[in-house]
């Protein structure tokens, strides 16, 4: 979870890593520190300064700004905590005991209390609750020894003792390592973690996501799992864990990537589901263009092979994008007819339904790099592949917002949804480009299939045409009407949502962004599961959000909501604006659409409203307390 950049080249590194943690806060905020490495004299002296501190980043730039940190070279760490206190003896970068070597990491480090039991009966003594600190003193130990055998001090000593260390670690790890004895050269390497190297002219950056790469070069080298590189103002060298030279070619950040700007917008998150329309615009343009054939009704990346012989899906992902997956099940199985199961990431691999034939299994993480999702595609690919047969091979397709990440070099076919950076925590556009790519596989498989009539594919992919400018109006609209109504929620301490059907998702989406951004404690439910235990919360200190849209269950959850209403709960609607939808305290209105498309709209005035609760009662909108964008450790 956690953000870590490296710089080496011919400018002072703190600017660099200040702004390259910047665009990585997203990735933690407890805890930020730098070290740099300066060149003292000619006669090739140096000094290594270590600057940390508890909190923001804002709290490490004016502990920079004060005390300085001199040098061509460094690392740098925003922390998200796992092993000890959010405290700044727990931030990076963590030292060996000389305060010569130092580290910075992201992942977990399983068997530390191992090597910290071993390491303090040596003497080593640490200063940190953090699994991290055994590094930099493995390191030490190994750059002590290189030395006694007579070998020259420079940064291919600090390469190899790095590479004899990482064996002993277990666990999944992104890692940078400077020393102080060597001015011009880093050492950093990957384990089932994220980390790119940025090539400038005559200087690189490593870091653990695009955005901190965006504003300093487009040519990037993606690490592969379990290699390890020593970065010199020179150039690369960069090894496999068998210590094999590897040659591999730079590729280029997508057009969608670029530093990430607030604008006119309070926060990021504002600002991003205002960005929603271009969003779905963006993805108009790209998958339904006006020349597509009613056989092949969406523009998708994906020959026939992918679509052949297929019987099942299951997907599987977490938080908001198990949500988006779950409407995509419903389209999947009711408009595509295709029988979809949805997982929880982090539960299918120590509890996955047995083997089915012809199966394509889908991974849906915006960062591409969320280790759940990536250890049980893993998991079910090599379950697959031990079988045998051949209709129980592995088929796997992957939804990212980061054509990048590791996700795209872990499966065959990928669907970029091209929401470009989000920096608020909390997802707002990236989950309506995962709900689109889920309408584009939908659309896909239904016309292959035969199961929908050309006129309806038609009708469905006229409505998304129409979704940008929908969507534009609902966000203007929302945006006043949810800044008023956030007013009533100041001293609430329970929600509940309902929806019903294809719209039980959002009800489930809303719920999580209250909690994620407001603290307040909120719950989503079928409707028609209220009566079934939830009502007994019920009371006039209880709002209640009703999603209602037009379809074979619109009465239905009408009927729900008066039942919540009986029970003296305030209820707001997210609904068309007609005489059934009056019982509502308060109507969120959306345009009647089709049931299928209904989704896309009723997400804006949940999102909003969640926005400017937390915004009203004076919290972080961004940077939600205990919270991270990508989630790098299991």
């Amino acid at each position: 979870m956690c953000g870590i950049v490296a710089v080496i080249g011919s400018r002072e590194a703190a600017p660099l890593l200040l702004e390259g943690l910047r665009q990585l806060e997203y990735r933690g905020y407890d805890s930020a520190g730098l070290a740099t490495v300066e060149l003292l004299a000619e006669d090739g002296s140096s000094r290594l300064t270590c600057q940390r501190a508890q909190g923001k980043l804002v709290n490490l730039t004016a502990c920079v700004e004060e005390k300085g940190a001199p040098g061509h070279c460094g690392i740098g760490h925003t922390r998200w905590a796992t092993h000890g206190k959010p405290e700044e003896r727990n931030a990076h970068p963590h030292r060996d005991g000389s305060g010569l070597v130092a580290v910075v990491q992201n992942g977990i480090i399983e068997n530390h209390r191992s090597l910290r039991e071993a390491l303090e009966a040596e003497g080593v003594r640490f200063v940190s609750e953090t699994d991290t600190e055994v590094i930099p003193h493995l390191i030490s130990l190994e750059l002590r020894a290189l030395q006694v055998q007579g070998r020259v001090v420079n940064g291919r000593m600090l390469l190899e003792a790095v590479q004899r260390v990482l064996p002993q670690l277990k666990g999944a790890y992104a890692l940078a390592v400077v020393w102080g004895e060597v001015p011009g050269a880093l050492v950093v390497a990957r384990k089932q973690a994220p980390l790119l190297i940025g090539l400038g002219e005559g200087e690189f950056l490593c870091a653990s996501d695009t955005p901190a790469l965006a504003g300093f070069t487009r040519t990037i080298l993606p690490m592969e799992d379990g290699e390890v590189a020593l970065l010199t103002p020179l150039g690369i060298e960069l090894y496999d864990a068998q210590g094999e030279r590897q040659q591999r070619s730079p590729s280029l950040l997508s057009g969608g990537d670029q530093v990430a700007d607030k604008r006119h917008f309070r926060h990021f998150m504002l600002k991003e589901i205002h960005e929603q329309p271009e969003t779905a615009e963006l993805w108009v343009a790209r998958h339904l263009p006006p020349d597509l054939s009613s056989d092949d009704p969406v523009a998708l990346p994906f020959d026939h092979s992918f679509y052949a012989d297929l019987e099942r899906i299951q997907i599987l992902a977490c938080g908001t994008s198990r949500h988006a997956a779950l409407v995509g099940a419903y389209l999947l199985e009711q408009f595509a007819g295709i029988p979809t199961s949805v997982f929880y990431a982090s539960e299918f691999r120590y509890a996955p339904p047995p083997l089915a034939p012809h199966t394509l299994t889908i991974g849906v993480t915006q960062s591409g790099e969320t280790a759940d999702t990536l250890a049980a595609l893993t998991m079910d690919a090599q379950r697959r592949q031990a079988h045998g047969e051949p209709a129980f091979a592995p088929r796997q397709l992957g939804v990212t917002n980061r054509p990048e990440s590791s996700l795209t070099r872990q499966v065959p076919y990928i669907l970029d949804i091209g929401a470009g950076i989000e920096v608020g925590v909390a997802a707002t556009k990236t989950f309506l480009g995962q709900l689109l790519a889920f309408y584009g596989l939908a659309l896909a498989f239904a016309a292959r299939r035969s199961h929908r009539s050309v006129t309806e594919i038609a009708n469905l992919k006229d409505e998304l045409r129409a979704l940008p400018h929908q969507l534009l109006s609902l966000v203007e609209l929302h945006d006043q009407r949810c800044e008023v109504l956030a007013n009533r929620f100041a001293d609430t301490q329970d929600v509940i949502f309902l929806g019903r059907g294809i719209n039980y998702p959002i009800a489930l989406e809303g719920a999580l962004k209250l909690k994620e951004i407001s603290y307040i404690h909120a719950e989503g439910y079928p409707a028609g599961e209220m009566k079934h235990g939830p009502i007994a919360l019920l009371d006039a200190r209880v709002p209640v959000v009703s999603i209602a849209m037009p379809g074979v269950v619109f009465e239905k959850v009408l009927s729900n909501a008066q039942e919540a209403k009986a029970r003296d709960a305030k209820l707001i609607g997210v609904a068309p604006e007609c005489p059934d939808t009056a019982l509502f305290d308060a109507l969120l209105p959306v345009p009647e659409v089709s049931e299928w498309i209904s989704p896309l709209l009723t997400l804006v005035p949940i999102q909003l409203l969640s926005y400017h609760i937390a915004a009203h009662r004076g919290l972080d909108v961004d940077q939600p307390r205990n919270l991270a964008k990508s989630v790098t450790v299991e």
